[in-house]
């Protein structure tokens, strides 16, 4: 009897080994940048079944001001399990304090050329990702919401759906804020500079149907009426898109919760694409 329990044990084992020899991974990279001649950061969360062998769509996530390639996993540790989950890889670029623009006036910040094409390009190259705009997808929180939504609607060849979570989409009422200035010199001096660095000022670029567009914000966000401006405006235009206002204020315990739904908005576009 006891030898017929040890034996069970012991199959016991052996499977639960072999069901998670294959759990997801996170690889720390360090990736180069042609354009701005240096390496940067980033984490990748490989999913178990891209470890396998199968192809998975890829989510970039973007940080905001002051955070770097690690930040999203602190936010949102489950990212890992949800990467195994539903099949998708997760990559969160170090993009340092860029706004995630090409910045016309810092030539060692060229995030826009790094995370849009040469990032996607070593991702592509590198692993099992579903190389097709169709299989990915890019937002992020605060500076990082402005990134989304920046590159996405700015490269609509790489990416088939952007978004962003308390997002600074326009960028004009906060001048002297988040260095941003450091970026495109200041405001008062480079006006036409400024208009042609924000969200909102991109939406020309866009037709009804060109981008799956996930957006929301807290109401007590500081960045809540310019994400309300987003929405009326993408309203006027007729272009289709998600926009949901909650409680909630400019912090990790938002975002924590907000990712969890753009999450299950992006699966269900990636999956719809697996469809067909």
């Amino acid at each position: 009897m006891i030898n017929k329990i040890f034996k069970t044990l012991l199959v016991f084992v052996a499977l639960t080994v072999t069901a998670t020899s294959y759990a997801s991974r996170i690889d720390t990279l360090m990736v180069r940048s042609e354009k701005m001649d240096r390496e940067i950061e980033v984490i990748v969360v490989v999913p178990e079944q891209a470890i396998n062998n199968q192809k998975c769509p890829a989510l970039y996530l973007l940080h905001g001001y002051g955070g770097d390639a690690r930040t999203w996993l602190n936010i949102k540790p489950e990212l890992k399990d949800m990467a195994d989950r539903d099949g998708a890889f997760i990559v969160c670029p170090d993009g340092e304090n860029s706004w995630y623009w090409d910045s016309p006036t810092n030539p060692k910040s060229q995030f826009e050329t790094f995370v849009a094409k040469e990032l996607v390009e070593y991702i592509d190259a590198n692993y099992n990702t579903i190389k097709d705009r169709n299989g990915r997808a890019i937002t992020g929180f605060s500076m990082g919401g402005h990134g989304g939504l920046w590159l996405s609607i700015r490269h609509k060849d790489t990416f088939g759906a952007g978004g962003a979570t308390s997002g600074g989409v326009d960028i004009r009422p906060f001048p002297n804020n988040w260095e941003m200035k450091k970026q495109l010199g200041e405001m008062s001096s480079n006006m036409d500079v400024w208009n042609n660095h924000t969200v909102i000022n991109q939406l020309d670029k866009l037709k009804n149907g060109d981008l799956a567009i996930i957006f929301d914000c807290g109401s007590g966000d500081f960045f809540f009426n310019v994400n309300n401006n987003l929405h009326a405006e993408l309203l006027k235009r007729g272009i289709d898109h998600d926009y949901i206002s909650r409680p909630g204020v400019h912090d990790g315990k938002y975002w924590n919760n907000s990712i969890e739904y753009q999450w299950h908005y992006f699966c269900k576009f990636f999956k719809g694409y697996r469809g067909k």
